[in-house]
C-alpha cells in the first residue's frame, strides 16, 4: 500500500519515533483521559497517549458543526489537521489527525469500501522494484499488529467502486498527530482509529475539504515550531518565530534546544 508504509521500515516501531526524537513531548506526571488510556485489544497492548500531546484541541471533543454535510458524514480537513464525524443536531466529532503526503493530494468525495481490525500492509510490485532495498523483504505482506505503520485500524476510502488509495487509520507514531508528514495518508491515536472504526459502517460518505473549503470553515492555519497546526493569528505568529530563534540560537551554541 504506497501511501501508509514510510521509509523508515523495518523498524518502524523504533524509527518513527527516533524521526521526531527532538520534538518529544516533555516529562509530565498529568493522566490521559480514561479514553486515551492504555488498552488491551485482543491481541494486543496498545500505549496510553501521552497527555501533552492531547494539548491544544488535539483530544477527541464533541463541537458544533456549521457545515452543509449529513449525520454520518466524515469530514477530513487536511489543512487544519482535523476530522468530523457530523451528528444530528448540529454538532460533530472532532479528532485530531496528522497528514501524510498522499492524504494531501486527495480533494472532493468518496465512501468508505472497506475496513479492517488491525489491517495488514502489502508493498505495490512497483515499489519492490523500484526500490527493492527497502520493501522487497516485505514482498509477501506485513501482518497487522503494533509495529505495523496503519496502526489498529483501517478505513479505506473508494470512489466509483475503486479503492482510491487514501485511508483513515491509527499510527505507530503519536508524534505526528497534528503534524504533515512526508509518507502517509490520513493518522490518527490508535484510540481515536479504534473509537471512529466502531461508529462508521462500510458506505459511509467521506468528504475531503479544499483549502478554500478550509479556509471558510476553520480559517487560516500555520505551523508551529514543532510542525503542529494552529490558527493563524498575530500571537501565533510571534509565538513561533520566537521559538525558532531560540531553538537556531540554541543549536548555534550546541546546546539541545527546549521544545515548546
Amino acid at each position: 500500500m504506497l501511501h501508509i508504509i514510510t521509509r523508515f521500515f523495518p523498524l518502524a516501531a523504533v524509527l518513527l519515533v527516533a524521526a521526531c526524537a527532538g520534538n518529544a513531548p516533555t516529562g509530565t506526571d498529568a493522566a490521559p483521559p480514561s479514553e486515551y488510556g492504555a488498552v488491551q485489544d485482543g491481541a494486543f497492548f496498545i500505549q496510553a497517549v501521552d497527555a501533552n500531546l492531547l494539548k491544544n484541541g488535539r483530544a477527541r471533543t464533541e463541537v458544533d458543526y456549521a457545515g452543509p454535510e449529513a449525520p454520518g458524514t466524515i469530514v477530513v480537513d487536511t489543512f487544519a489537521r482535523r476530522l468530523y464525524l457530523v451528528q444530528d443536531g448540529g454538532r460533530a466529532l472532532r479528532y485530531a489527525i496528522g497528514v501524510g503526503r498522499e492524504g494531501r493530494s486527495f480533494q472532493g468525495g468518496g465512501v468508505i469500501g472497506r475496513t479492517e481490525h488491525w489491517p495488514s500492509w502489502t508493498p505495490t510490485r512497483n515499489m519492490v522494484r523500484s526500490e527493492p532495498e527497502l520493501y522487497a523483504e516485505f514482498a509477501g505482506g506485513v501482518p497487522g499488529g503494533i509495529d505495523n505503520p496503519l496502526g489498529a485500524r483501517a478505513l479505506y476510502l473508494y470512489r466509483g467502486g475503486r479503492d482510491t488509495y487514501f485511508r483513515i487509520h491509527g499510527t505507530i507514531d503519536n508524534l505526528s498527530i497534528g503534524r504533515a508528514s512526508s509518507a502517509g495518508c490520513i493518522r490518527l491515536f490508535n484510540q481515536d482509529a479504534i473509537d471512529l472504526y466502531n461508529r462508521v459502517p462500510v458506505g459511509t460518505p467521506v468528504r475531503v475539504r479544499s483549502y478554500e473549503e478550509s479556509l471558510a470553515a476553520e480559517g487560516p492555519y500555520i505551523d508551529d515550531v514543532n510542525g503542529n497546526a494552529v490558527p493563524e493569528s498575530p500571537e501565533a505568529i510571534a509565538a513561533r518565530d520566537t521559538a525558532l530563534a531560540k531553538r537556531a540560537k540554541a543549536e548555534a551554541a550546541g546546546v539541545e534546544p527546549v521544545q515548546g
